[in-house]
Order: C-alpha cells, then structure tokens, then sequence
C-alpha cells in the first residue's frame, strides 16, 4: 500500500512577532494558529512537537490495535499520551503513555506486543529522539 498524505504551512512576520497557520489536508486542522507563544509558551493554536505528539500517540496506538488483532484480541480501550521534549532546539525525547484493557491478554503477551509496536510504528521509525515506553494493563 502507498500514499501520501499533506498539510500545509503559512508564516507571515518574524519569528518571534510573526504569525502563521497550518491546514491538514483532511481539514481537521484549518488554519489552525502557529505562532511564538503556541510552540515556546502557552496561547492558543499548536506547535511542530504538539503535531508529533499527536501523530506518535495516534500511530502507535493504532499500530498496537493491528498486532492485538492479530493475537486474536480485541482491545476495550488504548490510551495513549506522547510527550514531546524540546531541548537545545531538538526533540530529544519522547515518552508513550499506555494505558488499555484488553480482556483476556496476559500483561507479558501485552507487555511484548506494545513494545513491538512501538518499534515498528512508522512515526517510531521515523524520529531520531529517544523512545521510551511505559505500559500499563488495567
């Protein structure tokens, strides 16, 4: 299977006063705000590392639903939270927060299967930052 997915970028101004927007192709974002306080404080709009926050979490979690599957598993319920780390202007770091009920896994079986998804997941692949997981059967 192959695809291409875009989203495009508008910037306007410097990069500490100026201000910019961000459109998905599917819309789910449009022109959704960028600007120096949404990516180095706090405001209203998104940033480049909340975007991989979302497109990690999503991939993964996703991925894990594929190898549960084909386990024979049904999961109830993943939750999973990325967080990003921005230090010395690279992302250095990312965490996966997993938290899922999946009836009838034992927590090894689970244990191994989240860890392969977060390796072959194609945003995982993707990132050089370091990678790290903690996952959790309720």
């Amino acid at each position: 299977m192959k695809f291409t997915r875009k989203a495009n970028a508008n910037w306007k101004g410097t990069g500490m006063e100026g201000k910019g927007t961000i459109t998905t192709q599917s819309t789910t974002l449009n022109q959704a705000q960028l600007s120096f306080k949404t990516r180095f404080a706090e405001g209203v709009g998104t940033n480049p590392e909340e975007l991989i926050a979302a497109a990690h979490s999503g991939c993964f979690t996703m991925q894990l639903s594929f190898l549960l599957s084909e386990l024979g598993f049904v999961p109830d319920d993943l939750n999973t939270e990325a967080q990003v780390t921005f230090e010395d202007g690279n992302i250095t770091q990312i965490h996966l927060d997993l938290k899922a009920k999946v009836d009838g896994i034992s927590d090894s079986v689970f244990q191994e299967t989240a860890a392969k998804a977060k390796a072959i997941c194609p945003i995982s692949k993707l990132l050089k930052a370091d990678i790290t997981l903690s996952a959790i059967l309720l």
